[in-house]
């Protein structure tokens, strides 16, 4: 079994917690913004919705450059936003069983141009900029449902709203 094989159980975890994040986040709450320098919720599900691909485009290349790389278009509904997340999360679970330990520990680059931001091993960067990531912005979108009244999921024992005790 391989490094990415073995995340395959958290991983599956982590996609069925954020799908069940997805699936409360309403249309009509898509502007919604707790700060002024906050982003609103449309743009945190569409992240979350697609921060998935990270886990694939770390597996089938070896950099990034964020001045020239393609952009994630954002879903404009919940329902779009449930698509690209069943999308990415299906694309990147089929990454990590594919991935062998050479190319997980093999360097990956993320570039800003000719400027390189950082390398680190393949699994590094699918541990920290993927899931850690994935699972910091849904924890945001948590408080946006929280302060909007709507009950939170779930996610690593009873929530307020869903307490089984």
């Amino acid at each position: 079994m391989t490094i990415t094989q073995k995340m395959l159980g958290e991983f599956e975890n982590e996609m069925a917690n954020t799908r069940k994040t997805l699936e409360r986040v309403p249309t009509d709450k898509f502007g919604y913004k707790p700060h002024p320098k906050s982003p609103t919720m449309g743009w945190l599900a569409g992240h979350v919705a697609t921060l998935p691909s990270f886990v694939s485009m770390t597996v089938e290349s070896d950099s990034f450059d964020v001045l020239s790389g393609p952009r994630n278009e954002f879903p404009e509904t919940s329902e779009e936003a449930l698509k690209r997340f069943d999308e990415t999360s299906q694309k990147a679970r089929a990454a990590l069983q594919s991935c062998t330990d050479e190319a997980a520990l093999k360097p990956w680059t993320l570039l800003a141009g000719e400027k390189k931001l950082f390398e680190l091993p393949k699994i590094a960067v699918i541990r920290t900029f993927a899931m850690n990531h994935l699972i910091h912005h849904r924890a945001q979108l948590t408080v946006y449902l929280r302060l909007n009244d709507i009950p939170v999921p779930a996610l690593y024992g009873p929530s307020a709203d869903e307490n089984v005790f």
